[in-house]
């Protein structure tokens, strides 16, 4: 499958009516799972990927070539539409976040989301017109690589629970041109039903987060079109495996494999195959 084939089949799962769930592998085989379980398309998480080779999220020593190398590999391993993490685009100027995009492009993605976040903790979120203007550069190269852009609002994830300015921001990245509205960590379906209602663009939701357990009914009852869980479905494998550690190294036991996925099973899921067209 091309990737302007997957981009049309992206896109048009959000334009259907209802809500889809977007989940988020970070590498090959958790790819191929989903895959073969139904899911329609997948999403990178920077945070998984940054478990698997050592590092905590966003760490300074993971490049955009290592995200973007990472994402390919999801990229080959299924026919879905992949949307990556882009974090904010690797770099503050509005011309590293058109820049991004074109790699990202390059490497068979049909989508991505650049978010508001500026890495510094004394000063995390950029001024709302920097970030606009960051968001309509992504947006201008997205629009000649059949590309779809997501744009984040980072304010729940960094101490500043505004959803006034964080709405503020969603509809200044509309107007920019982002084609999907993420704003991570909203804390009540109140408030997710308040921004899907302000803006004028698909809305993602995170969840996975510890006390984040609204339903896909639910989320699509307040206007959702899209949710991702994260680095959620990697912290919970991770979860599995130091259960299992612990009970060995704690108590001598290894009643954990009662627990493991077969071999058989996961020989079934490693043996899905893409298309050939």
């Amino acid at each position: 499958m091309t990737r302007e084939q997957r981009y049309k089949a992206f896109q048009a799962l959000h334009e259907r009516p209802g809500a889809f769930v977007i989940p988020n592998p970070w590498d090959a085989g958790t790819a191929k799972i989903l895959a073969t379980l139904g899911y329609e398309a997948l999403a990178t998480t920077s945070a998984g990927y940054a478990f698997s080779v050592g590092h905590r999220d966003s760490a300074p020593e993971i490049t955009r070539d290592d995200i973007l190398q990472n994402a390919a590999v999801i990229v080959k391993a299924t026919d879905l539409p992949v949307s990556a993490d882009l974090q904010n685009g690797f770099g503050h100027s509005p011309h590293s976040c058109s820049e991004t995009i074109r790699f990202a492009a390059a490497a068979g993605l049909a989508g991505g989301s650049i978010e508001d976040a500026t890495g510094d903790p004394s000063d995390p979120i950029y001024e709302l017109q920097h970030a606009t203007d960051r968001v309509a550069a992504a947006s201008e190269t997205a629009s000649r690589h059949q590309f779809f852009l997501t744009a984040r609002a980072e304010n729940f994830l960094h101490g500043k629970p505004n959803l006034e300015d964080t709405i503020r921001r969603l509809q200044a990245f509309a107007d920019a041109g982002a084609d999907v509205l993420y704003a991570p960590g909203l804390p009540t379906l109140d408030a997710i039903r308040e921004v899907c209602a302000s803006v004028s663009k698909p809305v993602n939701v995170l969840m996975g987060l510890k006390g984040a357990t609204f339903s896909v009914e639910q989320l699509a009852t307040v206007g959702v079109k899209r949710i991702s869980v994260g680095g959620a479905f990697a912290r919970a494998a991770l979860g599995a495996f130091l259960r299992a550690a612990r009970e060995v190294k704690d108590h001598g036991t290894f009643n954990f494999a009662s627990d493991a996925v077969p071999s058989s099973e996961m020989t079934r899921y490693m043996d899905h195959k893409r298309s050939t067209t």
